[in-house]
């Protein structure tokens, strides 16, 4: 019976490392894209200079290589991301900044419409 359990709870454990996996790995790529999109800019700017200086060096693709490296990289950093935080034992739902990721509502700022003081307090 204690086997039984054991094997359940690993079970359950390596789920719940997987979920943990799965959504840093979306979370990261989502900040990477929003957040870290002056990063990306700067990226693509490096990449098409480089395309440009190794393509009269190398007799292969150098748009290719360098696409191919720098998209490789970004996946590479994301995916080492989630591990580090998965490993870490740190779960998405305990980070203060991703609200907007298990769907609680901020209250701090409410609506006001225009309309509103005009119809608001009619009964």
């Amino acid at each position: 019976m204690a086997l039984a359990q054991s094997s359940s709870l690993r079970k359950t454990y390596s789920l719940f490392m997987v979920k943990s996996f799965l959504i840093w790995t979306f979370t990261l790529a989502v900040c990477l894209l929003v957040v870290g999109f002056p990063l990306v800019v700067l990226m693509a700017t490096v990449g098409a200079l480089l395309s440009v200086i190794l393509q009269s060096v190398m007799p292969i693709s150098a748009v290719l290589l360098v696409a191919g490296s720098l998209i490789g990289l970004n996946v590479l950093a994301v995916i080492s991301g989630a591990s580090i935080l998965t490993f870490k034992g740190i779960h998405p739902t305990e980070v203060t900044w991703l609200s907007w990721l298990h769907g609680e509502v901020d209250n701090a700022h409410t609506s006001v419409y225009a309309a509103c003081p005009l119809t608001c307090d009619l009964k």
